[in-house]
């Protein structure tokens, strides 16, 4: 008599014997904006963008309003 090879679908079983959990990502405060931001991830600050504490690049200036 015929029967199926599997009565639970393989997503179903790989979901339940993972134990790989889901954390909360990782914050940092930079030192010299105070800025909060993910580790190893540039961020922007006052329209400049940061990483690792240095200017990567500076703010845009409009000529219009100078």
């Amino acid at each position: 008599m015929a029967h199926p090879k599997s009565r639970i679908s393989k997503q179903r079983k790989r979901k339940r014997r993972t134990h790989v959990k889901a954390t909360a990502p990782h914050v940092m405060v930079c030192e010299k904006t105070g800025e909060p931001h993910l580790y190893h991830r540039a961020y922007y600050h006052n329209g400049a963008l940061y990483y690792k504490g240095q200017v990567v690049i500076e703010a845009a200036v409009d000529e219009d309003t100078e």
